[in-house]
């Protein structure tokens, strides 16, 4: 029998000339598959292809700049006010999925006015989808870094993970952790689960034809999922016990309500508006016949 699993995977995958950390490679890969996966849909229902560059240049940059201020503002100002020039060394970590919804957020609002000319809610309604599969890649990047775990537990799959990660890596003799519940892993199934029935609305059941159906979805199970397994997860920084003590719930909790409602918000207005229609031409669209109509 199992009594608990000892993790010792170095977080760096190569470390020589050049250094590649298993958390950027799950970035990295996770954008390119949710690239391809974009690509498919907007050739799918025939839109130029210009748009797809285009966004991603705006979900990259939203998505980086957004989680870095979401650490700062919402986990850690209290720092951060007094050493502004720390701010940009992202190297050293610091990322809050919350502050990089808010950023994709802003940026798509920006990006549907200036380059869509269409309603947020179509590129929200197929963007999430691959967002999804990149939130499961980026808590395996969790796992790989040692970091965002639980608290003590008794059950099989519980992880030892090392304590003094910096030190280890440099030599020293590992200190574990007691058996944690591997919230990482946990949420990456949730996220993974939840891509895989966004994609069955978008390809099997054709649910962007409601707009913002997909949208509330994602928002909905996403952060429910979120909210849950935060009981179980270590707070992020110190000053969160004290928020758990006074109402129970910690700041991420607390981020994950508002998008909660947001997601039942949307079903609930989808569902009750008529579906519209789409031709799906299965090749790109040329821009000038777009801009004409």
């Amino acid at each position: 029998m199992i009594d608990f699993i000892t993790w010792t995977v170095n977080p760096n995958l190569i470390d020589s000339f050049i250094t590649i950390r298993w958390y950027g490679l799950a970035f990295a890969v996770g954008f390119w598959l949710g690239y391809e996966l974009m690509w498919r849909m907007f050739r799918h229902e025939g839109v130029p292809e210009k748009w797809l560059s285009a966004l991603f240049v705006y979900v990259a940059i939203a998505t980086i700049v957004g989680a870095r201020l979401g650490h700062v503002f919402f986990y850690d100002w209290a720092y951060y006010s007094q050493h502004l020039g720390d701010i940009f060394k992202i190297w050293e970590g610091g990322l809050a999925s919350h502050g990089g919804t808010i950023g994709i957020i802003i940026a798509i609002l920006i990006y549907s006015r200036y380059v869509t000319h269409r309603s947020p809610l179509w590129t929200f309604d197929r963007l999430v989808i691959p967002i999804a599969m990149v939130g499961g890649f980026i808590r395996l990047g969790n796992l790989m870094n040692h970091e965002i775990y639980g608290g003590v537990t008794d059950l099989p799959w519980g992880f030892r993970f090392i304590d003094n990660l910096g030190a280890w890596m440099h030599g020293a003799e590992p200190i574990f952790t007691q058996p944690s519940h591997p919230t990482q892993i946990y949420e990456a199934l949730c996220y993974f689960a939840l891509f895989a029935l966004l994609m069955w609305m978008y390809w099997k059941r054709n649910a962007q034809r409601r707009p913002g159906l997909i949208f509330g979805v994602f928002f909905t199970i996403l952060f429910a999922s979120r909210f849950m397994i935060e009981y179980i997860k270590n707070v992020q920084e110190a000053w969160e016990i004290g928020l758990r003590e006074a109402c129970g719930m910690d700041m991420g909790q607390l981020l994950s309500i508002p998008f909660i409602i947001a997601g039942i918000a949307l079903i609930i207005y989808a569902l009750r508006r008529p579906a519209v229609h789409i031709d799906f031409p299965n090749r790109f669209a040329d821009e000038k016949k777009i801009n004409k109509k």
